[in-house]
């Protein structure tokens, strides 16, 4: 009966509908796209493809009046009298005569600036017209790939069979194309509500699309616009402290509104800013379009070239409001010779504007999908969608959805499977994988070889690792298990262990999981794993500094953790550890042969003969919980997927609980709490901030394990994309209690907002990172850092680095250093 009823309301809102169609051209018949099509005084709105192909539904028939509107292009109003349900109407535009003598030019002054002087003094009324309002709207995404090869760097680039099939020989063609159709319930800044009436994907049955409107918000109003970095508005403002400003032409649209074509000039090239053109309303001073382009260094995004964002606005005489009715966002990148593409077209129609909303209009849920909004059939797009298809996106979804059958059948998938899975001699050394599609699990074995995970320590020496991972999903339910086993041995001490895992995901929901491991492994003595195996096989080889401490760790445990409510997480553990000290048995390096390694005992380094604890056992449960205030989500069919509120800190808080020792001096209860935030300052940077605070309880005599560890660094080598949770010179184990703590790590990335203005320097496109890291435990002096340094360096695209000069001092000892960052190391370890 709902089924029926929804048909049936759909069916006469079909049949009250008129479609206006047609192709847009100019005076040599060449195609214009994205012009704005829109019914006069409503907000029926459109724009047209590519081919300069539009269709346009009004609610009415009879005497409409159609406004096409165009930048460069004269505005034109066309009356139709038409009781036809479907009409024809092609349309040629004349271009623009831009006029200056409308202007009186005073020499002394850009007259530019004054109407951009006026457009800030009257942002704030004509932003208040449109900050609350309810909306259709519609989205079609664009992805495209242009030349790709089969092999990149001698790896073999794999999209996955449905992907590759859709490129032709050279590598080119639609990688992604969806459209949704929306209500959006909007309030400024930030307040959303957006339910999906419809969603499709093509070649995906599944058909839920990532484009909504909470990530296609533009307001060139606010003084800032987020792409990553925060970029300027031309009318922000500060705007004049980063802008020129040129006074190109004046034209009249077809309610006799007098716009200025006004060009936004960059006064310095490496800042957060925007190039191209401003259209000003005279009077109002409002916004009529935006047509700007972001360099991809602008926003601190190398491998994009440039982006394109293209906004329209109309004019209502009804409520005298200019609301956006089109948004054009385009790009293009590259990388290893490689282009890539994007188009995405925006439509914003039947505006209603309320004076307010219900309290309870908004709460934490932006987005949501109706049912069956995956299932609509082509009928209903042909009819529904504003922008016709183009003959390529149209080719898409048929080759698709056509091939989408064959390739989900049994016999196809098996098909695929079967070629891929043949096995080769060679592959008992090398690895093999094993997937079953049809069936959804995979096997992988890493090979006796397995070369990439040859690390070095001076417990094992030499060692590798080999094993075998099996995996099952179901996408529909959200259900994943994972079961794996790894072996590792090491040629020092000729000793091989095994530890082995496994993972159980029951939803996408609430993230409802289980998972739990057992065996033997070597372990650090602090479990946060401050030094990577990587670096500590590198420090060790070639400059004889072996900084990695292990214990041999036999242990037992098993992990359950949800979401309880919106925004909270809980996980909680039991575990069994028993815990054996371990000694050096090699002494090999590649230089420095001469030197000697420091111990293995932490507290003792030159200490060679005695253990850093006594081999024990115990049983330790923890109880933590994450908090996200202010969590949004979006729900989709297939799950939930939370968005963290910038404005509000993430809290963390633990519990844990050694007991069942066997000695009653290992047994202790530890609290501790920290919170994450991230501060945003505009254009001038982000903050961010780490505080960390705990306590033991009846732990006098633990195990030096079990201590609170903090996260040092003596390599020099900084591996993480920011350093808020480590000391940069602290030794690993110097300042490790058993007590209470307070930590704190602050660090502000200017995203350019000083080096961008620095003359010389700012060729090299970077951000400044300023920082302070601080510690307190009873009985020491307080460990201080202080650091400044260069972010987002390195060569062409790739920008994987980062320098910093450090300053610490802890009572009267007081250390200089500097630390290189090399983020590629955090991937390869």
């Amino acid at each position: 009966m709902r089924n029926y009823t929804l048909f049936t309301f759909l069916f006469f809102s079909f049949s009250n509908f008129a479609q206006i169609k047609g192709t847009i051209t100019d005076e040599k018949g060449t195609p214009l796209p994205f012009v704005s099509i829109l019914e006069e005084n409503t907000y029926s709105s459109t724009t047209s493809n590519e081919q300069g192909n539009y269709q346009l539904n009004v609610k009415e028939v009879g005497k409409n009046k159609i406004i096409f509107q165009y930048l460069g292009f004269k505005t034109q109003k066309i009356t139709l009298s038409s009781e036809s349900k479907a009409v024809i109407l092609d349309v040629k535009m004349l271009e623009e005569s831009f006029a200056l003598n409308e202007v009186i030019i005073d020499q002394k002054n850009n007259p530019a600036n004054a109407i951009i002087k006026n457009a800030i003094a009257n942002k704030k009324e004509n932003s208040e017209k449109t900050a609350r309002y309810t909306a259709d709207f519609y989205s079609k995404g664009m992805f495209k790939v242009k030349d790709l090869p089969k092999k990149i760097l001698g790896q073999k680039v794999d999209l996955g069979e449905d992907m590759s099939s859709n490129l032709d020989s050279t590598g080119t063609g639609i990688l992604y194309l969806s459209e949704t159709i929306s209500k959006i319930t909007f309030e400024k800044p930030d307040k959303l509500k957006e339910k999906i009436i419809a969603s499709k994907i093509s070649g995906n049955n599944r058909g839920y699309s990532y484009n909504t409107a909470a990530l296609s918000t533009y307001d060139f109003y606010e003084n800032t616009l987020d792409f990553d970095v925060r970029l300027i508005s031309p009318i922000a403002d500060n705007a004049f402290n980063y802008y020129k400003y040129k006074l190109e032409g004046t034209f009249y649209d077809d309610k006799n509104h007098q716009i200025f074509k006004i060009k936004v000039i960059p006064k310095r090239d490496k800042e957060p800013v925007f190039e191209g053109y401003i259209y000003i309303v005279d009077d109002s001073f409002a916004i009529y379009a935006i047509d700007l382009d972001i360099k991809g260094y602008r926003m601190k995004n190398e491998f994009t070239e440039i982006m394109t964002l293209k906004q329209s606005f109309s004019y209502n005489s009804k409520n005298k409001i200019w609301s956006k009715n089109a948004q054009t966002l385009s790009f293009n990148a590259g990388i290893f010779g490689v282009k890539f593409s994007g188009n995405f077209n925006y439509i914003y129609s039947n505006y209603e504007f309320p004076d307010s909303f219900e309290k309870k209009t908004f709460g934490n849920e932006i987005v949501a999908f109706e049912a069956n909004a995956n299932k609509k059939d082509n009928a209903f797009w042909n009819q529904i969608r504003p922008i016709p298809l183009t003959i390529e996106e149209s080719t898409d979804y048929t080759k698709k959805d056509s091939l989408l059958t064959i390739r989900k059948s049994r016999k196809y998938t098996d098909s695929i499977d079967a070629k891929n899975n043949k096995f080769k001699v060679w592959d008992i050394l090398m690895g093999y994988d094993y997937k079953n599609t049809f069936k959804k699990h995979s096997f992988d074995y890493k090979g006796l070889l397995n070369l990439t995970s040859l690390r070095f320590n001076t417990v094992q020496g030499f060692n590798f690792d080999s094993g075998f991972s099996f995996r099952k999903w179901n996408e529909d339910k959200g259900k994943s298990t994972f079961v794996s086993t790894t072996f590792n041995y090491g040629f020092s001490d000729y000793r091989f262990r095994v530890i082995g895992e496994f993972n159980h995901r029951f939803n996408n929901l609430n993230y409802a999981a289980i998972w739990g491991s057992g065996g033997t492994k070597l372990a650090q003595f602090n479990n946060a794993e401050p030094i990577s195996k990587l670096i500590n096989s590198i420090s060790s080889l070639f400059f004889k500094d072996n900084y990695m401490k292990l214990y041999n760790l036999e242990f037992a445990q098993i992990n359950y953790g949800q979401d309880i409510a919106n925004g909270i997480n809980l996980n909680a553990k039991i575990a069994y550890e028993q815990r054996k000290p371990l000694f050096n048995t090699t002494d090999y390096s590649f230089f420095k042969k001469d030197d000697i390694y420091s111990s293995n005992n932490p507290l003792r380094p030159d200490d060679f003969v005695t253990a850093a604890f006594d081999r024990h056992h115990l049983f330790k449960t923890a109880l933590n919980a994450r908090i996200n205030f202010g969590n949004k989500y979006i729900s989709r069919p297939d799950g939930r997927y939370n968005i963290k509120n910038a404005k509000y800190p993430t809290v963390f808080l633990a519990f844990e609980k050694a007991f069942a020792a066997s000695e009653k001096k290992y047994e202790f209860e530890r609290i501790g709490a920290s919170v994450q935030y991230d501060l945003s300052l505009g254009n001038k940077g982000l903050l961010g901030m780490n505080f960390r605070a705990g306590k033991y309880f009846n732990a006098e005599n633990i195990s030096f394990i079990d201590y609170r560890h903090f996260n040092g660094n003596q390599t020099h080598i900084g591996t993480s994309e920011r350093y808020l949770n480590v000391f940069n010179l602290m030794p690993y184990y110097e300042n490790s209690t058993n007590d209470s703590y307070l930590e704190m790590h602050l660090e502000h990335n200017d995203t350019g907002f000083i080096m961008n203005k620095i003359p010389l320097l700012n060729l090299l496109k970077s951000t400044m990172n300023i920082g302070f890291h601080s510690l307190a435990i009873p009985d020491r002096k307080p460990y201080s850092e202080f650091t400044v340094g260069l972010d987002n360096l390195g060569f062409g695209k790739f920008k994987l680095f980062r320098v910093d000069y450090v300053h610490s001092y802890q009572g009267e000892i007081q250390q200089n250093g500097v630390v290189f960052g090399l983020k590629i190391l955090n991937v390869l370890d």
